[in-house]
């Protein structure tokens, strides 16, 4: 499957501070590619270079196969965009908005602007200038996704969304990705990526400290385990419990006739579940993933060794 997205070695200095420092990603044909890092890390910088909207300090950076730089309005109507912060003109409506960005971006199908915005709950009719946060980025959406580009590229995308218009934003990047559109995204928010993305990249202080797909991220990310047995002291299901592979923090707590046991997990379940299989269990509760600890180890992880 060919890179949509390749990035070798960016980097990008203003004035004397350097914000990206050899920036390395791949992202494949119809994937979610999410870029997970604090505000300040980079991600924004990455997306604009991606567009030609500020040039690389150097490296190499190809979109469908063109450098942005040369590939002029041709590419960028393959590409639809939305910004980090959104500026609206505010003597218009949302409709007569988007049928100028219609103008740009190239055909839209007949209905789909009114479906988009349906999905959304946004009111086309009201002028810019009076809508709230959540709907402006609604608007956002709505251009971005509008005319069906090869790429999408969404800076924190559900930013002043609420719940419910969130989830539909996470149908519509599915569909995209489904539909063979190549969705490349940021986020500051961890079960954002965690929710649409195939394949997470960790970006701190301009710099990618770890790349993973979410599946592998969740298969080594921390779970909570907890269990009650009978039959048995403690002092020996703690015993069998600390065979298990990644098993840690174990804590044991006698009752009548048997034990209540608390732990942490990390890596596969299965091992677990062998061990498990010899006691008498009364209750198990395996929760799921903290990835969110997951990411903030690797984040201290890069602290303590920023080579």
């Amino acid at each position: 499957m060919d890179a949509v997205i390749s990035v070798q070695s960016l980097t990008k200095v203003f004035g004397s501070r350097e914000v990206l420092h050899g920036v390395d990603l791949t992202v494949r044909a119809g994937s979610v590619y999410g870029v997970i890092g604090p505000n300040g890390s980079g991600k924004t910088t990455t997306m604009r270079c991606l567009l030609d909207i500020i040039r690389p300090t150097s490296g190499q950076v190809r979109v469908l196969g063109q450098d942005p730089r040369q590939g002029g309005p041709a590419l960028r109507r393959r590409i639809g965009y939305l910004p980090g912060e959104l500026f609206l003109a505010g003597r218009v409506t949302g409709r007569q908005l988007l049928a100028r960005y219609e103008d740009i971006s190239g055909p839209v199908e007949p209905g789909r602007i009114g479906e988009l915005a349906e999905r959304l709950g946004l009111d086309l009719d009201r002028h810019a200038r009076k809508l709230s946060k959540g709907n402006r980025q609604k608007l956002g959406l709505v251009q971005a996704f509008m005319h069906q580009p090869d790429v999408l590229l969404l800076d924190e995308p559900t930013s002043g969304l609420d719940p419910l218009v969130q989830q539909e934003f996470h149908s519509m990047v599915h569909e995209a990705s489904i539909n063979g559109q190549t969705i490349f995204l940021s986020s500051h928010v961890l079960s954002e990526i965690q929710q649409t993305a195939d394949t997470g990249a960790i970006l701190r202080d301009g710099r990618i400290i770890a790349e993973q797909s979410m599946e592998a991220l969740r298969t080594s990310a921390v779970r909570r385990v907890r269990l009650g047995a009978s039959k048995i002291t403690a002092g020996d299901a703690v015993a069998r419990l600390l065979a298990v592979p990644g098993l840690g923090q174990v804590e044991a707590v006698a009752s009548d006739g048997g034990v209540t046991l608390t732990a942490t997990l990390e890596g596969a379940v299965q091992p677990l579940v062998r061990a498990l299989g010899s006691l008498e269990l009364t209750d198990l509760v395996i929760e799921e993933p903290d990835l969110e600890q997951s990411v903030l180890a690797l984040y201290s992880e890069h602290q303590a060794d920023p080579t």
